[in-house]
């Protein structure tokens, strides 16, 4: 084979610095925005923050900010809602083990007493449970004494825990739990002995909610029956509960939608954008001609600076041309709610702002929007579509929320099984299998028919 030397031209993008930059500021959201705005202006003497605008002087007034009431909690998207306000109901700052720790230092154990309500405490999960055996707490704190404990002596310390606040820790199934919390009510309570031989010999009945059964065996009629569960119901079979503190989780939206003059308008948060500009005076000195290694660092931070800005800047507009885009598609839902929702892919935001998907994709990521509605992520308006009888489109996230309202409404006593919510849903010519039914039912977090029984 002879060698020789060939030329061959070719297009070929290239991945530039500030391209890079772009696209890394696009897909971050609005705290991790923050963080990498604070680095740049750590490391770049030539970028600083804009003054605030005088007090009083903001974009947009709080009077003409919603047009309507909104609610400030997180959309489906981001969390759960169960219509009502419950985010600080039973939050503690101390835990069930220090909470226990504390009442076992006033209950004056003797020394033996204590080194086994330790043992018994340490054993005790967040629920509020007991998940060691007696026999495993007795070998622990034997290898602790030096004299053996019985089986009575942890029995009786366990009784005195059990009656610690809150009432039914220590338990060791939900029975005991449920019967622990029985005995402490007062005795003449109506149907206090009823429900605690519900729950300690018949709990496999109320659990499968076989309430025929479950009447005969306790010779109770129906009306007599559901005061029963009522009393049950009032218990809590998770008594640690109130004491595991979860981290909620705050969202900075980063568009605010408002409706004004029947038009809903979009724009960027201001207290999610953070202004930035290039420190004039040390742009000044880079305008001489001296070619120092002082001047050559000023001018080179500056051009970062103005790149870092201008990435910013490409960020923003990029994100509110999308936001636009979703609304304009969307408005459906902010008229009337998630059954007005249209079904929506990446590729129709796409098309309409002509951008590629993976643009889309990396903008609607941990993005979100406030509205009159609620917060919503971005993703939260993309759906699949399903077909219906007069060859119209319905969006998955309509279907859900008709299946919620159809279970909503539906009568305790007889609950609409997965077949019926089909057929309901036919009759309002959305054609969809039992099977995504059931599948859309998981979702929402609702039970099959058979657990959403109800005698009450």
């Amino acid at each position: 084979m002879k060698q020789g030397l060939q030329f061959k031209f070719s297009q070929q993008l290239s991945m530039t610095p500030q391209l890079q930059q772009a696209i890394k500021l696009l897909q971050l959201s609005t705290l991790e925005l923050q963080q990498e705005v604070q680095q740049a202006l750590e490391e770049n003497p030539l970028l600083e923050l804009e003054q605030a605008e005088a007090e009083g002087e903001t974009a947009i007034s709080d009077d003409e900010l919603w047009d309507s009431p909104c609610s400030a909690s997180l959309g489906q998207s981001a969390s759960s809602f169960d219509g009502e306000d419950s985010v600080f109901e039973g939050a503690s700052s101390t835990s069930l083990h220090d909470h226990l720790i504390w009442q076992m230092q006033l209950s004056h154990f003797s020394t033996v007493d204590e080194v086994i309500a330790l043992a018994i405490i340490d054993a005790i999960d967040d629920s509020g449970y007991l998940t060691a055996s007696l026999d495993d707490i007795i070998s622990a704190v034997n290898q602790q004494l030096d004299e053996p404990v019985e089986l009575d002596e942890v029995a009786v310390v366990l009784k005195r825990i059990q009656h610690f606040d809150p009432i039914g820790v220590g338990a060791r199934d939900v029975g005991e739990c449920l019967a622990l919390q029985l005995l402490h009510l007062p005795t003449d309570t109506p149907w206090r002995n009823e429900a605690f031989t519900a729950v300690r010999e018949h709990l496999a009945l109320l659990g499968s909610r076989d309430y025929r059964t479950l009447a005969r065996r306790l010779r109770l009629n129906e009306d007599d029956l559901a005061a029963v569960i009522e009393l049950i119901q009032q218990l809590q079979p998770r008594p640690g509960e109130a004491f595991n503190q979860s981290d909620d989780d705050y969202v900075i939206p980063d568009i605010l939608v408002r409706k004004k003059n029947n038009r809903w308008m979009v724009e960027l948060n201001p207290e999610s954008v953070p202004k930035l500009k290039v420190n004039e005076s040390y742009a000044k000195l880079c305008q001489g001609s001296r070619q120092t290694d002082d001047m050559q660092y000023i001018r080179q931070q500056t051009q970062e600076a103005k790149w870092f800005i201008r990435s910013l800047d490409s960020r923003n507009e990029t994100l509110l041309k999308v936001a636009n885009a979703i609304v304009l598609r969307q408005q459906g839902f902010f008229e009337y709610g998630e059954e007005a929702m249209k079904p929506m892919v990446l590729a129709d935001i796409a098309s309409a702002v002509d951008m590629h998907e993976s643009t889309i994709s990396r903008v609607t990521t941990q993005k979100y929007m406030h509205s009159p509605r609620g917060v919503f992520e971005l993703k939260y308006f993309f759906s699949s579509q399903l077909g219906t009888d007069t060859g119209g489109e319905a969006s998955s996230t309509a279907i859900r929320a008709l299946l919620k309202k159809l279970v909503a409404a539906e009568n305790p006593k007889k609950p609409l099984s997965d077949s019926k919510l089909t057929e309901l849903l036919a009759e309002q010519g959305i054609q969809v299998a039992r099977r995504t039914i059931a599948k859309y039912r998981e979702a929402l977090n609702i039970p099959p028919s058979s657990q959403r029984k109800r005698l009450i």
